[in-house]
């Protein structure tokens, strides 16, 4: 995954559940999403995006998590966006 534009947002420590999770991908050598780095870094201005985006994918649907996960990976690579 290529590097930020903004290292300063990259390299903020992120605190709480979200730097759990951050940790644990970096402990396991698996890239973080740069969204998250964001979400990190301005908790107070992005954690309403955080909990809309975790009801939409994982709230009441009838549609199971699996396929709005597909639904939502199908976009991102028609959009040119790595997901």
């Amino acid at each position: 995954m290529h590097p930020m534009f903004l290292p300063g947002v990259e390299s903020f420590p992120a605190t709480g559940s979200r730097g759990e999770m951050m940790a644990r991908l970096r402990g396991a050598g698996i890239p973080i999403p740069q969204i998250q780095h964001l979400f990190a870094f301005k908790t107070d201005r992005t954690d309403h995006l955080a909990r809309f985006t975790h009801g939409v994918m994982r709230g009441p649907s009838p549609l199971s998590p699996g396929q709005r996960e597909l639904i939502a990976a199908f976009t991102s690579r028609r959009n040119d966006c790595p997901f």
